[in-house]
């Protein structure tokens, strides 16, 4: 009966740099049916078209787009506030949303959402992030990725929202992933040995992923007893 009454974690689904939301749903539909059964997940396409070549192309059918632009060095941004005011639109008229779930340049834009709520900077019109789902992410201000104006105190104090981190061994992102890890309380992490992708679950990550998937709904059951 407890498990009846368990709400889904809603959560929004950000997709990588020149790829779609239609890309990210086929990625994440690879997992088992004991995890996607459990979510909720919308998938929303970036804001601006891809400005130059996708890596996908000839893989996955376009359109392709992007959250947000960077000079080549990751020094300097633009579009980034125009992304922020995107999100937290969609956020307004299709929510309430739980959590995040980015991979890649969504994975890097997700993982600075909770600090910027905090600081105010970003999403005041919705209801506090819970939880991220975080896939080849990286950290603004990072070695290789600078700083978003508006990301300037993002990471200023250690992100107390649970947190879930798919690191691939072979991704090039690899070491800007573990670097974030050090950015939030107690991240829950899931070693594959695959590149810059969304892996498959094994039976270890399976476990790993319904045990984080307990947490938030358990998180969600203390929300639903409040109000």
């Amino acid at each position: 009966m407890g498990d009846q009454i368990k709400k889904k974690p809603r959560i929004l689904c950000l997709h990588g740099f020149r790829t779609s939301s239609q890309i990210l749903k086929q990625l994440v539909s690879r997992w088992p049916e004991s995890v996607l059964q459990k979510l909720d997940l919308v998938f929303l396409d970036g804001q601006f078209p891809a400005q130059g070549k996708s890596d996908v192309e000839g893989i996955y059918d376009p359109p392709y787009y992007e959250w947000f632009q960077a000079h080549k060095d990751f020094s300097e941004y633009s579009n980034f506030e125009e992304c922020l005011a995107y999100i937290e639109d969609y956020m307004v008229k299709n929510g309430p949303f739980d959590g995040f779930l980015g991979f890649s340049q969504g994975a890097i834009l997700a993982a600075s959402l909770p600090g910027m709520q905090e600081q105010g900077v970003a999403l005041g019109k919705v209801e506090k992030i819970k939880f991220l789902i975080v896939i080849s992410g990286a950290k603004f201000g990072g070695k290789k990725f600078g700083l978003p104006k508006l990301a300037s105190n993002a990471f200023s104090k250690p992100i107390e929202c649970p947190s879930l981190h798919f690191i691939g061994e072979t991704d090039f992102m690899k070491p800007e992933s573990i670097a974030l890890l050090e950015a939030f309380v107690d991240p829950l992490v899931i070693h594959h040995p695959k590149g810059h992708t969304i892996p498959r679950l094994d039976d270890k990550s399976l476990e790993t992923m319904l045990s984080f998937i307990d947490t938030i709904q358990g998180i969600q059951s203390d929300g639903q007893g409040k109000t």
